[in-house]
């Protein structure tokens, strides 16, 4: 397991215990000069606000970067359509200042379940078969939306969420599946947008439901001389299939310790968590879509 960025931050007022809003310009340039020759892939998006430009107007040789498809409004995808999504595409070259992406991945997963997504699967593999994309990925929500797309498109890459409390892609066995189809696979919301790691408990009210099974994790976090950063981090390292994990930073500060707390459990075999009880299949507390 690698560490990459997410940037969502850099270009909007993301997480629900984000207080800090938006990162600075300056803070970003910062996180970046700190995070080459540790980290390697960016992680952004057209809908990131400011985020590609941002991005764009810092040094980013030795960084892979992501991208990813706008959200298509209609209920078929048309060619008018495909040409906003390649037009989109160009623009987010230009704003990062690129040539080319490591990968672009369809942001939203339900565009492929729309009549004529496969016009759109086409152009993009036309935009990798020019070069301008080394890898195609999709990111995804749940089981269901992986084994039909898997069934009928081949991707390079696929985002899903993962973390201590959502373990439902790991206990279906769906990550070694895809692992032995060689998919590269970016785990996202390792933190649950912040609420496994923030100190200061913010919870938002539609969340009640999780304070009793929060509450019984960080007391074993505490327990076993663990911080929530190590908690969250140590879960995703049991889990071999995860190529990427992505972490959302507000500044330089958060990014030193996710990172130092990064290397200090790549020595550490033990693991002081029974992580398998604190699996929770309630998707208004572990999908942040229903918050």
């Amino acid at each position: 397991m690698k560490l990459a960025l997410g940037t969502v931050q850099f270009g909007t007022e993301y997480g629900i215990t984000n207080q800090s809003g938006k990162t600075s310009t300056d803070e970003i340039e910062k996180i970046l000069e700190y995070a080459k020759g540790k980290i390697n892939i960016l992680d952004t998006a057209p809908s990131y606000g400011t985020s590609e430009r941002i991005l764009g107007i810092n040094n980013l040789q030795g960084f892979n970067v992501v991208t990813k498809t706008p959200h298509i409004n209609s209920n078929y995808i048309s060619q008018q359509d495909i040409e906003i999504v390649e037009k989109c595409f160009y623009q987010s070259l230009q704003s990062l200042n690129l040539q080319s992406v490591y990968g672009l991945l369809i942001h939203n997963s339900q565009d492929m379940f729309k009549k004529g997504a496969d016009k759109l699967f086409g152009k993009i593999c036309e935009l990798k078969s020019q070069g301008y994309i080394e890898k195609i990925g999709i990111s995804v929500y749940d089981q269901t939306e992986i084994d039909w797309l898997d069934s009928l498109y081949h991707f390079d890459i696929i985002q899903l969420p993962i973390n201590v409390f959502d373990q439902r892609l790991v206990k279906s066995g769906t990550l070694k599946k895809l692992k032995n189809k060689n998919i590269e696979i970016h785990a996202r919301s390792i933190f649950l947008q912040g609420v496994l790691v923030n100190e200061t408990s913010i919870v938002n009210s539609k969340l009640q439901g999780i304070i009793p099974l929060l509450n019984e994790y960080f007391s074993d976090l505490e327990n076993s001389n663990l911080t929530r950063i190590e908690g969250a981090l140590s879960y995703i390292k049991t889990i071999k299939e995860i190529d990427q994990a992505i972490v959302g930073v507000n500044d330089l500060k958060q990014l030193k310790q996710i990172y130092s707390t990064y290397l200090s459990i790549q020595d550490k075999e033990k693991h002081y968590l029974d992580y398998d009880k604190y699996s929770c299949n309630n998707e208004n507390i572990i999908d942040p879509r229903k918050w």
